[in-house]
């Protein structure tokens, strides 16, 4: 039985449901998906949340020029370029025998400064946050101050009475690891079964204390909560229901916005945007989607990737279950190279805020990803970890399914002037040695054909 209802009973509610226990590909549509005038005002954020949130980025920016100096380019605001991908756009067509009309866009997250994927946004914004509400309550800054002190010794030292904790299957852990450690917190990453090796060396090599699980993610981030429980002075970031998180993400829309600007590209009525996100719990996600709608209403359309394996936002979504269904629950067994991605259960928090702005969720074979990884390194030379690449999987998917949604929607004839933007969510981090493992599996399966 699972909650009351027989596998059966599942099935007959859920077609699709067979597919997904399978471990099959699947294109599902989101049901609840509306209008965005129609919920804007259901939502638990409004536009200027995200705004102080970004004004809040603005103000650490010469403490991040001051501390990373990777970053000093920038001014220290923390961002990725955006890239049109041509050549791989035509190698995928063909190589999934599927054209794709209209452009297609790679926003490199990959190469965020200093954590080096997607949760360098909701990540260090949220620790940012944590350290200047701290230096406020103690009288050490007022908000017109000049937030390079925070690199100063003094500070350090004032954070080091401080603890901060979190659970990761591995990027988190990374973003919250170097920043904490660098503001001179002690810090503490509990990481699940999932997580690389080099992931956890290189957050130890930052001074950063990691706990290490042999269960998976969901446990990982009890086991870091109920740490953070025993010490009012540690604070823990709850990657399954965290406010700071989701509203850091959101902050890429509005330079998303400016960036696609730049590059003089359309988005309205006549020029959809299709954007396509990884998701593990799916905050980073979430929080881009929320954004991404609040500058682009309904000519934006958002559509998650998850790996084959651990298909959880797609279950609690379709479900209506949230956070009390885990892929287990169907023997699915959330084993995925995508270590980013491998979450057993969503969270119910960014599940229930999103639930009828996200268009779709569709599924990704981990082998798809490895040949889409080489792919992308041989045509445009971008190295990305094989969770990054769910994104670039998604106009193929999308445009399969092109007499449901695209139909359904009234786009069929605008799909020329459509921009298609996968987001890349790691990748630079990652050892050459690594990177060169994961690129020859590619290779291998490219050459051996995609069964």
């Amino acid at each position: 039985m699972i909650h009351g209802k027989r596998l059966k009973d599942w099935l007959q509610m859920y077609p699709i449901l067979k597919s997904i226990i399978l471990s099959e590909e699947v294109f599902w549509l989101n049901p609840n998906y509306r209008r965005f005038s129609d919920v804007v005002n259901e939502l638990p954020f409004v536009e200027r949340d995200v705004l102080e949130a970004e004004e809040r980025l603005k103000r650490f920016a010469p403490f991040i020029a001051a501390a990373f100096p990777e970053t000093k380019g920038s001014k220290g605001i923390i961002e990725s370029p955006l890239v049109e991908i041509e050549n791989v756009q035509k190698e995928v067509a063909a190589m999934f025998q599927q054209s794709i009309p209209g452009k297609l866009l790679l926003k490199c997250d990959s190469h965020l400064p200093i954590a080096g994927s997607i949760k360098a946004r909701g990540g260090i914004y949220e620790v940012l946050k944590h350290a200047e509400q701290l230096a406020l309550a103690h009288g050490l800054l007022s908000v017109e101050d000049d937030y390079s002190m925070f690199a100063s010794n003094p500070f350090r030292e004032f954070f080091s009475q401080f603890s901060i904790t979190v659970g990761s299957t591995g990027n988190l852990g990374l973003s919250i690891g170097i920043i904490s450690a660098k503001l001179g917190f002690r810090v503490n990453v509990h990481m699940s079964a999932e997580a690389k090796q080099w992931k956890k060396d290189l957050l130890r090599k930052n001074g950063v204390n990691v706990i290490e699980h042999q269960s998976d993610y969901s446990r990982a981030v009890e086991m870091g909560r109920k740490e953070a429980e025993k010490d009012p002075n540690n604070y823990f970031i709850d990657d399954e229901n965290s406010t700071h998180l989701f509203l850091g993400y959101a902050v890429a829309a509005f330079r998303l916005k400016k960036q696609l600007e730049e590059s003089g590209i359309v988005v309205d009525q006549d020029y959809p945007l299709f954007v396509y996100l990884p998701c593990g719990v799916g905050g980073a996600p979430g929080g881009i989607t929320f954004g991404l709608k609040l500058v682009f209403g309904d000519d934006v359309h958002c559509f998650f990737a998850e790996p084959t394996h651990s298909p959880c936002m797609l279950l609690g979504m379709m479900t209506g279950l949230h956070d009390q269904v885990c892929v287990q629950d169907f023997g699915i067994d959330n084993k995925t190279e995508a270590d980013g991605l491998a979450v057993g259960r969503p969270s119910r928090f960014v599940g229930k805020t999103i639930e009828k702005l996200v268009s779709g969720i569709y599924t990704v074979d981990d082998r798809k990803l490895f040949m889409l990884l080489a792919l992308m390194n041989d045509q445009e030379g971008i190295s990305l970890e094989p969770s990054a690449l769910a994104g670039v999987y998604g106009p193929i998917q999308l445009l399969r399914e092109k007499t449901t949604y695209i139909q359904r929607h009234g786009l069929e004839r605008k799909m020329e002037h459509a921009t298609h933007l996968c987001w890349a969510t790691g990748g630079s981090l990652v050892p050459i040695e690594e990177m060169k493992t994961y690129y020859k599996k590619g290779a291998h399966y490219i050459k051996n054909g995609k069964k």
